[in-house]
């Protein structure tokens, strides 16, 4: 456990050091690595499901057609 909190603390010391657009990154790396492997949280999971259909008529305009994958 111990070696475990080192790593955490480890890996906050460097996130400091990173601008915010990096830190995103980061943070979105962590919610993807929880969803791979079974460990997000439920309560963060249904929130984000709850915005969906919200968010779905915000990023669904044809001004951004262009960042859709094809």
């Amino acid at each position: 456990m111990e070696q475990t909190k080192n790593l955490a603390e480890r890996i906050y010391k460097e996130a400091q050091r990173l601008p915010e657009p990096l830190n995103r990154e980061v943070l979105s790396f962590i919610e993807y690595l929880e969803f791979k492997h079974g460990i997000a949280d439920r309560g963060i999971e249904n929130l984000k499901m709850a915005q969906q259909p919200t968010m779905d008529r915000i990023w669904d305009n044809p001004e951004d057609d262009a960042w859709n994958d094809r």
